[in-house]
């Protein structure tokens, strides 16, 4: 049912086309888009991967992210779809918490969302070769709890930004033969090509 409602919203977003001057920034404003769609309708924004291939644009989003070893398996996933699929352009959409540095200090070791200067975003990670774009969306709350809207977007950095859901892109694109091995491998993970294109009813 989640996975049903993942679809749809992007099949629609989707449905504009994908302008080719710049890549990235409209793949950016589309997963911009798909979130916001996902939290009003939903109440939240599963994590997501958004690609843009030669043959159009892809969507992969996972059973959940529960433990260390399913993020690190999104991100694997990912990166082996954006290679088997001659990928473009990448965005990764999380929803996190985040603890920003204060005064040039470095936060603690508190985890982000046990501390009290924690903030709630949802995390745009995008890459395209050669350049890269990233934009936190403060999430603003109603009284009761429910999604309001983005606050203003704050962007930082590419260089402050590391960990498992960075370098999604393979830095070259990969030659027929590695992108053939990266399809069968996602085939034997049940990752077909069908599943990953955003087409409404899809299950």
């Amino acid at each position: 049912m989640a996975l049903r409602l993942l679809v749809l919203p992007a099949a629609i977003i989707f449905n504009g086309g994908m302008p080719t001057r710049k890549p990235l920034d409209d793949l950016m404003n589309k997963a911009k888009e798909y979130a916001e769609f996902t939290m009003r309708n939903g109440g939240c924004v599963p994590p997501t991967m958004l690609a843009l291939t030669p043959e159009g644009p892809v969507l992969y989003t996972p059973a959940g992210l529960g433990d260390a070893s399913a993020k690190d398996s999104f991100a694997n996933t990912a990166r082996l779809i954006c290679a088997g699929y001659g990928a473009i352009a990448v965005v990764m959409v999380l929803e996190s918490w985040a603890v920003f540095a204060k005064d040039g200090k470095l936060p603690d070791d508190t985890p982000p969302s046990e501390s009290v200067d924690r903030r709630e975003f949802v995390v745009l990670m995008g890459e395209a070769r050669g350049n890269a774009s990233h934009s936190f969306l403060p999430i603003l709350r109603t009284d009761a709890g429910g999604f309001f809207g983005f606050g203003e977007p704050e962007v930082i950095g590419y260089d402050t930004l590391k960990g498992r859901f960075a370098e999604i892109l393979p830095p070259k694109m990969p030659d027929k033969q590695a992108r053939e091995m990266a399809q069968t491998l996602l085939e034997v993970m049940g990752v077909s090509k069908a599943s990953l294109r955003p087409t409404p009813g899809r299950n």
